[in-house]
């Protein structure tokens, strides 16, 4: 994971992935899914470009796009919070992405 978030996301990062997922199994994974969300959240690499983000919305899965929100929204109500202080997040998003999804929506409604 150390390594992972000195990484910038660049494109074709989903790919890479789904490959990693086949051939390594669900170990790997869900520290690369942590590390794409906490990317999408707050918009690293090539993730800055809107059309990136939007692409991202169509190759990754719906847990990886709950995380992703969530961050983004916990990241506006707490400011100086840091990643390992929202690792419940991903936890969630895990178990319960249609939950985390609409908590999401609900926490920017309520920041708007």
């Amino acid at each position: 994971m150390g390594t992972l978030e000195q990484t910038e996301p660049r494109d074709g990062d989903e790919a890479v992935r789904d490959e990693l997922t086949c051939r390594a199994g669900g170990y790997v994974q869900a520290d690369v899914d942590a590390w794409l969300a906490h990317a999408l959240a707050a918009h690293l690499g090539h993730y800055r470009d809107p059309a990136a983000r939007a692409a991202a919305a169509g190759l990754l899965t719906p847990p990886v796009l709950a995380h992703a929100a969530l961050l983004a929204e916990l990241a506006g109500l707490v400011p100086g919070a840091d990643v390992d202080q929202l690792a419940f997040a991903a936890r969630f998003a895990t178990t319960e992405p249609e939950a985390t999804g609409a908590l999401a929506v609900f926490l920017a409604r309520v920041r708007s």
